[in-house]
């Protein structure tokens, strides 16, 4: 499943170039992990809870019942985003987007917004109905896609959203 956003990557200075695609990083794809890896690294600071080792073992798929998967965006060869999608092994038709990030030196074009539109439609057509799951610093992002905030408590300046979806 491969998804073209609209945006295009702008080498630092230039101008639109290639287009950005996103699809789903493939269990055999052992240098797209690595790249995957090293934008997630770079863009969580956070040693004691995001080590190297931690982010290589979310990036290894895993099947039903508790799936696992990351979508990855590209600029030509270039991975310059990565998204996770997994079943929440906690509740019952639950699945939680996490571990997002984009390259410092793509970001503002669109990027996450095409990974959080990949990870929600893959979710919609393999489940027909259930929740999705955020916890994001940037509530009115997942507010226009029909998440509603849960709580009425911020962690570290987060908040959990959720999105619930039924069969139409």
């Amino acid at each position: 499943m491969a998804a073209t956003a609209p945006p295009r990557c702008r080498p630092s200075g230039g101008c639109a170039t290639e287009p950005i695609t996103i699809d789903l990083l493939l269990p055999d794809d052992h240098a797209g992990r690595e790249a995957a890896a090293s934008v997630l690294l770079a863009s969580f600071d956070n040693p004691q809870r995001y080590d190297r080792a931690r982010i290589e073992a979310q990036l290894i798929s895993a099947e039903a019942p508790f799936y696992r998967h990351f979508f990855v965006a590209r600029c030509g060869e270039e991975i310059v985003g990565a998204g996770g999608i997994k079943a929440a092994d906690w509740a019952i038709d639950t699945h939680i987007l996490y571990m997002s990030a984009v390259a410092e030196h793509v970001r503002g074009q669109g990027i996450a917004r095409g990974l959080i539109a990949a990870r929600i439609a893959w979710v919609l057509e393999n489940f027909p109905s259930g929740r999705l799951l955020v916890s994001t610093a940037r509530p009115r992002r997942f507010n226009r896609l029909g998440f509603r905030v849960v709580g009425k408590h911020e962690s570290d300046g987060r908040r959990l959203m959720m999105m619930e979806f039924r069969p139409t």
